[in-house]
């Protein structure tokens, strides 16, 4: 399973509804898991962005259908990193020549 970190910001729909949030938080670990991927850990954060989501996926298309159906509720924006375990960066390091 590769693993994503999603950096997310609220939308005035979102903000306007932040009662709701950590209910929308569940329906979300729920609907990911109808695209066979897993929420691992949900964080609401102060500064540039409101909420850090790390995600589990089967690959980058099952991944992007959840994002696809997450956003377009329109609560949220989001940004995306793949990130790599220390094991996956020494197998990758590995291979430099």
């Amino acid at each position: 399973m590769a693993t994503y970190v999603v950096l997310s910001q609220f939308t005035d729909q979102g903000i306007r509804n932040i009662k709701n949030s950590p209910q929308r938080a569940s329906q979300a670990a729920e609907l990911a898991k109808s695209f066979g991927c897993e929420m691992k850990e949900i964080y609401w954060t102060l500064g540039e962005y409101d909420i850090v989501t790390v995600i589990e996926a089967p690959d980058e298309q099952s991944f992007m259908s959840f994002g696809y159906a997450l956003c377009s509720a329109g609560n949220i924006r989001t940004q995306t990193l793949r990130a790599f375990t220390k094991d996956e960066c020494a197998s990758i390091i590995g291979k430099l020549p």
